[in-house]
């Protein structure tokens, strides 16, 4: 009789646990009418939608927010901003907006205002408070004014970044040009991102000339160890055509025109960035596009002798090829 009572007594108990948790779990159908349950995002309601019965209110709310506190991209998820090494804190700490204005857009009272004045000073101390944060801090500014006027992607800039902390934390730093070493760790990211600029264009858009620049470079790749292959001919294509505006026939022939001079090591010692202006003339003589050597050496950078000796190699070679 003991056994059968404890028995019964466990069995009520199961059954009770059962019937509690079955409010719990999701139902899939009304309990009144067995209609179809319905959930309500904007009011965040369960409830049935036949018969109206709401049986869960005020659930919690998983999607994005309405307000983007990040600097990039129209992404509004409540993580806030991705850890980027293209920012001297890596993006972690906390900006004061520059607008003087209310949650309602209502303008604030000059006092208001210079009090969140003194709060930006003083945020902006703290977020670079050492030699090392500010050199950063000016580097990687350097590197994203540099990457925005050449018209870089975001994993290049990236690249450039972590790049340049690499150099930091080897200490190669002092005694050098932060401008030339922040161009020369862009140059290199550049590379090996396959979206190489000519020397040129950095200088043309760094603080410094030229040679600095390419000292600066080889002293990085050789302390860095860095491993960035020779730059392909045709990754200059698709940058020349566009800034050129010639036409997608020509862009196609002039990319067939460098393979065939790479069949026959052509490009070999020589300019990647003069073969492919060469290549782009060549194809423009051959679709009648009207390319001058002088409009493709003021867009590219390379001279007109370099295009003048390249493109008639270029085009023995291609002709050799479809002779074959």
């Amino acid at each position: 009789m003991t056994g059968t009572s404890v028995d019964a007594t466990d069995e009520r108990t199961t059954r009770n646990g059962e019937r509690n948790a079955a409010p719990e779990r999701e139902r899939s159908e009304c309990p009144e009418c067995t209609g179809r349950i319905a959930y309500d995002e904007e009011h965040g309601e369960r409830a049935c939608a036949d018969c109206g019965l709401v049986l869960d209110a005020d659930g919690i709310d998983y999607g994005p927010e309405w307000r983007r506190f990040d600097d990039d991209g129209d992404d509004r998820c409540r993580v806030g901003a991705p850890v980027t090494a293209r920012k001297h804190d890596k993006g972690l700490s906390t900006t004061i907006g520059w607008q003087d204005e209310d949650a309602y857009g209502n303008r604030i009272s000059g006092r208001k205002r210079r009090q969140l004045q003194r709060l930006r000073t003083w945020n902006e101390r703290f977020t670079s408070k050492n030699a090392r944060e500010r050199n950063l801090k000016q580097a990687l500014g350097e590197i994203e004014r540099m990457a925005s006027a050449l018209g870089l992607p975001e994993p290049c800039r990236e690249t450039a970044g972590v790049i340049y902390r690499r150099a930091v934390e080897e200490e190669l730093l002092p005694g050098r040009s932060i401008e030339a070493m922040a161009t020369a760790c862009l140059y290199a990211a550049a590379r090996q991102q396959g979206t190489p600029r000519t020397l040129v264009a950095f200088a043309s858009v760094s603080r410094v000339e030229k040679l600095p620049i390419q000292r600066a470079y080889r002293y990085l790749s050789s302390e860095l160890g860095l491993k960035i292959e020779p730059a392909d001919p045709i990754h200059y294509l698709p940058q020349y055509a566009s800034e050129l505006g010639v036409g997608d026939e020509t862009e196609r022939l002039a990319r067939k025109i460098l393979e065939a001079a790479k069949d026959r090591d052509l490009h070999s010692g020589r300019s990647p960035a003069g073969l492919a202006a060469a290549a782009i003339y060549g194809a423009g003589r051959l679709t009648d596009e009207g390319l001058t050597q002088e409009r493709i050496g003021e867009e590219t950078g390379v001279s007109g002798v370099t295009v003048r000796n390249r493109y008639r190699e270029l085009l023995d070679a291609y002709g050799a090829t479809r002779d074959r």
